[in-house]
């Protein structure tokens, strides 16, 4: 779930703690109760609501595959609400069962809640489609009340999911508009190819003319991740890059399939064309020239690629920064003589093989807050920790004042500063495979794709 942050609409999580016993996380307050309640106090809604409610399940779905998570239990009780009332915000939780893939790769364990398991799960060659189908059952349930695929038993509900014809003739459906009802129909689709991506849900006109469609394109995470990072002053991009280097290979695990499905050549480094292919994948078509900019940024050692390094350090959420822990890390290899300081001596030598043109005493004039010459702990994390906004401030500060110094020495004549297997019912019903999570697993806080 750390790997899925920055999405408003899945929890967040604020902590964990151990004992000798447990393992505990501390997760968002979500005093509203599911929305599997809300469905059920309403019987079901009507078409505007449904696709607003929608617009937020899928936004989260779309999120998760550009991070390259599929979730696989995505169900009413699955999404809680923040609190009782109108301005009860959804959330996603119970990321349990969700699993990291790499585009083109295929799952094949079926697991998920037997109303909402894709048909392609059930014959074991699946992969983030499925999501999608989980998502058209939930639109179905909205817009009539109940699912589409049922039954007296697993056996039966699966039967159907594999061969019974989609109902859309029966009440209330003559009474949903054909707009509604096409977009159900095509998440639905029990071919997988033909089946409907996050995106094409987000951009389906009924979708988008009912629940209230933001103009602005979608960004995809990663996206965002990277432009923030282009925004940072090459101390804090080099820390991030030490922090990467830290962190247990459990935290790296979604970030390492988004460099590796980058990655086409195998070559362990990431070119323009394969950034910008990479990026069109996720949902992002911008120009050649911001991610010839955003890779020249990144490329701290002037190679004109993207490494490994690099990419965790652009690509991992803020969010690692507070932990103590890896604060310290960063900040102690950068302090080499152990003297509690980061001295000018110390950033030239740190800052020797980044080809970036570094200018150190701009660099210093932005971290050092009292004006001692070095870099306390205090102001490392200050920097750190600071805002884009804070940070463009205290660099645009540190070059007004050093233009002025410029100014002065060389008005006095110094030297001047350089610059398918089939579906086997038996063999599930044997070996219980299929695993039926109870509702209250969506208010334990259960983090499988915590990275």
């Amino acid at each position: 779930m750390n790997h899925l942050a920055g999405h408003k609409n899945i929890v967040s999580i604020r902590g964990t703690f151990e004992d000798k016993n447990f393992i505990h996380i501390v997760m968002e307050l979500c005093s509203g109760g599911e929305l599997f309640d809300r469905i059920a106090e309403a019987g079901h809604f009507s078409e505007r609501r449904a696709a607003e409610v929608m617009r937020t399940i899928v936004s989260v779905v779309h999120h998760c595959h550009t991070m390259n998570v599929v979730h696989r239990d995505l169900k009413p009780e699955n999404f809680l609400l923040t609190e009782r009332g109108p301005g009860g915000i959804i959330k996603a939780t119970d990321f349990g069962l969700s699993r990291f893939f790499k585009d083109g790769s295929s799952l094949d364990e079926i697991v998920g809640s037997p109303f909402y398991v894709a048909p392609e799960v059930l014959k074991r060659t699946y992969g983030k489609e499925a999501d999608i189908w989980s998502c058209g059952i939930i639109l179905y349930i909205l817009l009539c009340g109940w699912p589409p695929f049922h039954g007296d038993s697993t056996q039966a509900i699966f039967k159907s999911i594999l061969s019974a014809p989609l109902d859309l003739k029966s009440e209330p459906w003559p009474r949903i508009s054909p707009d509604a009802k096409d977009c159900v129909r095509r998440m639905l689709a029990r071919d997988p190819r033909k089946r409907l991506t996050a995106e094409q849900v987000l951009n389906h006109h009924w979708m988008r003319e009912n629940g209230a469609a933001p103009d602005e394109a979608f960004v995809p995470e990663i996206l965002i991740r990277m432009r923030q990072f282009t925004k940072m002053n090459l101390l804090k991009r080099e820390a991030l890059k030490v922090i990467a280097r830290s962190l247990p290979p459990m935290e790296l695990a979604g970030m390492q399939e988004m460099f590796h499905d980058m990655d086409e050549d195998g070559s362990r480094t990431i070119t323009v064309d394969e950034l910008r292919e990479g990026l069109r994948r996720k949902g992002a078509e911008i120009a050649l020239s911001e991610v010839q900019r955003i890779l020249n940024d990144i490329d701290l050692d002037g190679n004109s690629k993207i490494d490994y390094e690099e990419f965790l350090a652009s690509t991992m959420h803020l969010n690692k920064l507070s932990r103590e822990e890896n604060m310290m890390a960063a900040f102690e290899y950068f302090d080499k003589d152990k003297s509690g300081f980061i001295t000018r001596d110390e950033l030239v030598s740190a800052m020797r093989g980044i080809d970036q043109g570094v200018d150190v005493d701009v660099l210093l004039g932005q971290v050092d807050k009292n004006g001692d010459g070095r870099i306390d702990y205090e102001e490392f994390c200050m920097m750190m920790r600071a805002s884009d906004l804070d940070v463009l401030k205290t660099a645009h500060e540190a070059l007004k004042t050093k233009v002025v110094l410029r100014n002065v020495v060389n008005n006095v004549q110094m030297e001047p500063v350089r610059e398918d297997s089939s579906f086997d019912m038996t063999q599930v019903e044997a070996t219980g495979v299929v695993r039926v999570m109870p509702a209250s697993t969506s208010q334990r806080g259960r983090a499988a794709a915590d990275s």
